[in-house]
This record gives C-alpha cells, structure tokens and sequence, in this order.
C-alpha cells in the first residue's frame, strides 16, 4: 500500500474505534468499512513487467474505453483510453522506458471519466516521455470522483518501463498516445493491468536495428549452410 492509503485510512478507522467504546455499533461499522475500503483502494501489488523488445505496458488497471487514431502535435498516431473504478489499482507506471521530456499540469473539469471529453478538459498530468523509438504521451486523468492526479517523477528524469510514476485519487482515466508506427495490441473492452499489459509493440530504432543484423546473420548462415549441402 503507498503511503496516501495510511493519510486517509487510519483517521476513520480510529474513529470507528472510538465509536465501538462509545457503543455507536452502527457508525463504528461504517468508519471502519470505510477504512478497510480506502487501505484496499490504495493498495500496490509488485506486478511482472514485460521484457519483449518495443512493448508498450499499459500505465493503469482498468477497462480500456477508447481505441482511436488521433494526432498529437500534428503527427498522425494512435490514443488508447483506459477507466480506472474505484475498485481498481490506481497506482500509474511508465508505459515504456524512456527520459520524461516534459511533464505539464493542466487544471480543468472533473467529468465523468468514462466520457470522451475528459481526455481534453479533465484535471490532468501529461507526460511526453522520449524512448528509444521516439516520442510517445501518456496522461493521469481525474475524474468526476477523483479529485487530484499525483506524479511522483518530474521532467527530465529517467523511468524504466513499468515503474512506479504517480496515482489519481478515487477513480479516474489513463491515455496513452503512440506514432501510427507502433502496433495496437488491445481492444475496446479488454480489462489489462498496469505494468503487465501490454497494450502496443513499438520497437525502437536500436533495437529493429539489431532485430534487422540479427535477421541478415540468420539469412547468410541459412544460405552458407544451402550452399555446403548442395
């Protein structure tokens, strides 16, 4: 659990303590369902991060909602939309390795996570995080419960893919902007997991270069190896 889970979870669990000594059984009940409620919801799970070359993980847990082309800064891409309820882990991870290039705090409305608009007039943090295949944006959206979007990284730090960047508090929504290059792996519906899923492949240019050296060397053993046998 990080350490916001204790900030707002020990205040009604006491309460509800105290509440059970004064005989108040029923709001000694609510204090503490509401306590084990909050622990829950900011729970951290360790998470098995993929090693594949170019994968793109998805920053949240949740559903994903949205599945379009769009371009960023007048470059043509692809944005992946996840939800985060309530019940989700909303602790954020870095969708990819990389250098955060710039890191912006936009103020604005706190509409239903859920609906289209909120990828543009929600509260949110963007990141623009600069990876060997080039650059890509990923977002911390607050929602219409969700109050405060929380990044633990600033601009010019590095991350690795699947680390641990941040959390939006009670419910919120994640998007994830890649090149028209990278290859979109999932689909409106799927449930994925933060830092385990992977939602995109994106090989970088050192590695399709080494994919591509690799490919070269298999091909001339293949036709050295022809050549003997004939």
């Amino acid at each position: 659990m990080v350490k916001e889970g204790y900030y707002f979870g020990v205040p009604p669990l006491a309460l509800g303590g105290v509440s059970y000594l004064l005989h108040w059984y029923a709001a000694a009940a609510v204090l503490v369902f509401l306590a084990l409620f909050i622990f829950s919801f900011f729970r951290d799970p360790e998470r098995v991060i993929p090693s594949e070359p170019g994968a793109v993980v998805s920053p949240g847990d949740g559903r994903v909602v949205v599945v379009t082309d769009e371009e960023n800064a007048g470059r043509p891409g692809k944005r992946v939309s996840i939800f985060l309820a309530v019940w989700n882990v909303h602790v954020n991870r870095s969708p990819a390795t990389g250098t955060i290039a710039k890191l912006e705090y936009r103020p604005g409305k706190f509409l239903a996570a859920m609906r289209e608009r909120a990828s543009l007039e929600n509260e949110q943090n963007v990141f623009t995080l600069s990876t060997d295949a080039g650059e890509m944006v990923f977002k911390q959206i607050a929602g219409l419960i969700a109050r405060r979007v929380v990044s633990w990284k600033k601009a010019g730090e590095k991350v690795a893919r699947g680390e641990r960047i941040g959390l939006v508090r009670f419910g919120s929504r994640v998007d994830v902007w890649v090149p028209k290059e990278a290859e979109i792996l999932v689909k409106v519906g799927d449930n994925v997991n933060g830092g385990s899923s992977v939602l995109a492949r994106w090989p970088g240019k050192r590695t399709a270069g080494k994919l591509d050296a690799a490919s070269a060397a298999e091909t001339g053993a293949n036709l050295t190896a022809a050549g003997k046998r004939s």
